[in-house]
């Protein structure tokens, strides 16, 4: 049986949405109003096709003004005269639109990034699209590891609503989940939260797998999903496993923490997720997630994780749900700075080996 969640679905000062996402009916959040005054909302601005790499960059200036460790957290809930994104006093999730977006921020929904390559040096396009902020807990000091396996699955089914209704739009061609973890990354808001961008078009990552599995489908006749999962299944690098879940390092590791999370089966995107892989999700991801505060105790392992995501439209059938979680930690007090051949070159250097970081996270706990 699957279990029940509740959406409710308010609007911010500025007419952007705000939902709610809670286990029992009747919490009433979306009815608390925001009494802020904010003016208009902030648009993204344009998308520049870069022609030497034949990638699309987002040219987004609003999003100088977003806060930049704030006295005031503004993903807390609101309380007196402490007004936030959120207006209600409580809440379990909070997904609404960002403020200060990299995509979106318009009144309707734009058209998708051409997919031929434009004529001329200089081309743009509205940045069209949408960008979310999702809030996993009203408690400002805890951490997605601190959550239950309970609160992490209703994250998931949120992540999985707003995946099909972003796809839905007209104008997203790509869904990304992510977080980003500790300041070593970038963080500036520390309260447990994540992200969702609505691409206008398919990123060049994932371009590059698809690419991938459709020359390994045409040379072999096989997923090359699943051949990579049945590889791992046999080798060292098994962090966590379970009936639906696994979690390894890959061979060919370029962070000094990188541990790719698969579902045995597939599935495209978190939409098509069955109820009882979110449910085995869930306790097999925050195992992984305190190995990884274990790993050098004392320091919490600043990390990026995102969900990867089949296209809405062209090679969606080629395209693979999965979880990948990278770390620059190297090292007790000790990170790796992507410098001159990864940054420019893109040549990557692992600094521990594939087998020595997935050695210690299974012997973290």
């Amino acid at each position: 049986m699957t279990p029940a969640f509740h959406t409710e679905s308010g609007s911010l000062a500025d007419g952007r949405q705000i939902l709610y996402y809670s286990t029992e009916p009747g919490a009433g959040r979306a009815a608390y109003a925001d009494k802020r005054d904010l003016g208009g909302r902030v648009s993204a601005g344009e998308l520049r096709y870069d022609v030497l790499r034949d990638e699309w960059v987002a040219v987004s200036a609003g999003r100088s003004g977003r806060p930049n460790l704030p006295v005031a957290c503004p993903l807390c809930p609101s309380e007196g005269d402490e007004l936030t994104e959120i207006p209600a006093p409580d809440y379990e999730v909070a997904v609404f639109e960002n403020r200060f977006p990299s995509f979106g921020g318009f009144d309707e929904p734009g058209p998708l990034a051409p997919t031929a390559i434009p004529e001329g040096l200089e081309s743009s396009v509205p940045a069209s699209g949408r960008c979310e902020v999702v809030v996993f807990s009203d408690d400002h000091d805890s951490s997605l590891v601190d959550l239950t396996p309970e609160r992490v699955a209703l994250i998931v089914r949120a992540l999985a609503q707003r995946t099909a209704e972003l796809s839905a739009r007209g104008d997203i061609a790509q869904v990304f989940c992510f977080e980003n973890r500790g300041v070593e990354v970038g963080v500036t808001l520390h309260h447990p939260h994540g992200q969702i961008y609505g691409y206008p078009y398919v990123t060049p990552q994932t371009r590059k797998y698809l690419a991938a599995a459709k020359r390994h489908r045409e040379t072999t006749g096989r997923d090359l999903f699943d051949d990579i999962i049945a590889s791992e299944s046999a080798g060292p690098r098994v962090i966590a496993e379970n009936d639906h879940w696994i979690a390894f390092t890959p061979y060919a590791a370029r962070w000094p923490f990188e541990v790719q999370v698969y579902p045995k089966a597939r599935f495209a995107d978190l939409a098509e997720l069955p109820e009882e892989y979110i449910e085995a999700f869930a306790p097999l991801y925050l195992d992984l997630l305190k190995r990884c505060d274990a790993a050098y105790p004392g320091e919490q392992m600043p990390y990026m994780a995102g969900w990867h995501q089949a296209p809405v439209g062209d090679g969606r059938e080629f395209g693979r749900l999965r979880l990948e979680l990278v770390s620059i930690r190297r090292g007790p007090g000790r990170v790796k700075f992507l410098a001159s051949s990864e940054s420019v070159m893109g040549g990557w250097v692992h600094d521990l080996g594939p087998e020595t970081s997935a050695d210690i996270l299974k012997g973290a706990l």
